[in-house]
Parts: C-alpha cells; sequence; structure tokens
C-alpha cells in the first residue's frame, strides 16, 4: 500500500493514509511495552480499529482492555492513551473527524518521552 506519509515516533509509527478537509485515516503501530501520551484533542474525534495486537485503552480516566476486531470510540476533548503492554505489536486505524487534523492538536497531560 502507498502512503501519504510516515512518520516515526518514540512510541512506533504512524502512516496517513487519507487526508481530507473533514476527515483523516491513520495507521497506527505502537511497539510492545510502548503507549502513547495521555492526551485529549479541541477540534477532533477519533475512532480506532484494532487491526492487530491486544492492551488497554484510557479514556477519561477508565481503563478497558482491548483486542482484535475491538472498536474504540474518543470523543472531542476527551483524555485518552492507548498502552501495549503485550509482546505483539499493536496495529490499529484511526479515522479522525472533525475541524481541523494538524499534529499541533494534541495536549499532553502526561507524556513517557518528555513532549509536553
Amino acid at each position: 500500500m502507498k502512503y501519504l506519509s510516515k512518520e516515526d515516533r518514540p512510541w512506533g509509527i504512524f502512516y496517513v493514509i487519507e487526508d481530507h478537509l473533514d476527515y483523516k485515516i491513520k495507521r497506527i503501530e505502537v511497539e510492545p511495552g510502548n503507549r502513547l501520551s495521555y492526551q485529549y484533542h479541541k477540534f477532533r474525534s477519533e475512532v480506532w480499529v484494532i487491526i492487530s495486537g491486544s492492551g488497554k485503552v484510557i479514556i477519561e480516566d477508565e481503563e478497558k482492555s482491548f483486542k482484535k476486531g475491538d472498536i474504540i470510540k474518543i470523543s472531542k476533548g476527551s483524555k485518552h492513551r492507548i498502552i501495549n503492554d503485550g509482546t505483539e505489536k499493536v496495529v490499529f486505524i484511526e479515522v479522525q473527524t472533525g475541524t481541523y487534523f494538524g499534529e499541533d492538536d494534541i495536549v499532553r497531560i502526561s507524556d513517557d518521552y518528555n513532549r509536553i
């Protein structure tokens, strides 16, 4: 598959699949033992479809387990984080909807990589 862009992150990698005015689609890969920052977005909501792996997600301080095939919905303004506490890479498709999709619409509350 050909991607629009690829970005390395300390927790893994993401690829932009589509980027439009009213939505953006990414493929996100989180390496074992890593997690994204606990964060929220001012301008977008997200839906995650878990393609492979398992782990935990925290939304508004509530922790839940997830596995392949699960769908996770995150409302605009909701604090969230995905955690790969397994031995297999977690891969998910993220569909963003809203009014702005820039990487600067990440408000980090806590971050393992000191990017606050």
